[in-house]
């Protein structure tokens, strides 16, 4: 779909997240003011991961926001990330560097577990983790721990291993996580396009003239 829904969700759970404008909020319900002490974006590294047409977008924000930006993807070259105003890092070097770090690789066989307990190791104790793409990218076990003992300082999901989120799941249960409930393509213009678009392809179909074709010449280009 057009849009930067995705991306701009990315941005408010890490504006969201770093600013502790959820814990604040509910803190203030209960009589309490400023509580926690905040820190700004500006000038720290954002670290993408994967730097497709959505972690672009992402790239494009942080740049306004004065951000230092790296980047990784398995297919990613320095001219690449360049024209991104980002600097092509090593897969070690992206959690390392980063303060604030995004997922932005689609869950496939080899990005299933990409992050595990050895790469949250190697992030700041100060960095937070956002993840917009798919909850199996990272362990869950490993992130559940690196939030409990606060090896990171922080974690804004909007995916999960399991969707709906159970009710009894211990993220619920920490208070440097912030949630969200995929929410990344739900808006109304999105899910209006999704339909009109589903409706418009049965109809051609139905018509005997189908359009938006993929047939195996596509996918077979897809997948190289």
């Amino acid at each position: 779909g057009h849009g930067n829904s995705t991306a701009e969700l990315t941005w408010a759970l890490m504006l969201a997240l770093t600013r502790h404008i959820a814990w604040e909020d509910g803190q203030m319900r209960q009589g309490r003011w400023q509580t926690r002490l905040a820190d700004g974006l500006g000038g720290k590294t954002l670290g993408i991961m994967g730097l497709g047409r959505i972690g672009k977008v992402v790239a494009e924000y942080a740049r306004v926001f004065e951000m230092d930006i790296i980047a990784w993807g398995p297919t990613l070259d320095a001219q690449r990330a360049a024209r991104s105003g980002a600097v092509r890092v090593e897969f070690d070097e992206l959690f390392s560097r980063s303060d604030a770090l995004t997922i932005h690789v689609p869950l496939s066989d080899t990005s299933r577990g990409w992050i595990t307990a050895r790469e949250l190791g190697l992030m700041k104790e100060t960095a937070v983790l956002v993840n917009t793409s798919r909850g199996p990218i990272v362990e869950e076990q490993a992130l559940l721990h690196a939030l409990r003992t606060r090896q990171i300082a922080g974690a804004a999901l909007d995916v999960y291993d399991i969707e709906p989120l159970p009710k009894d799941h211990p993220l619920l249960a920490l208070d440097n996580v912030l949630l969200s409930p995929h929410l990344g393509y739900s808006t109304e213009t999105m899910l209006r396009q999704f339909y009109v678009d589903s409706l418009d392809n049965l109809q051609a179909w139905i018509d005997e003239k189908p359009i938006n074709v993929l047939n195996a010449e596509v996918l077979g280009n897809r997948r190289q």
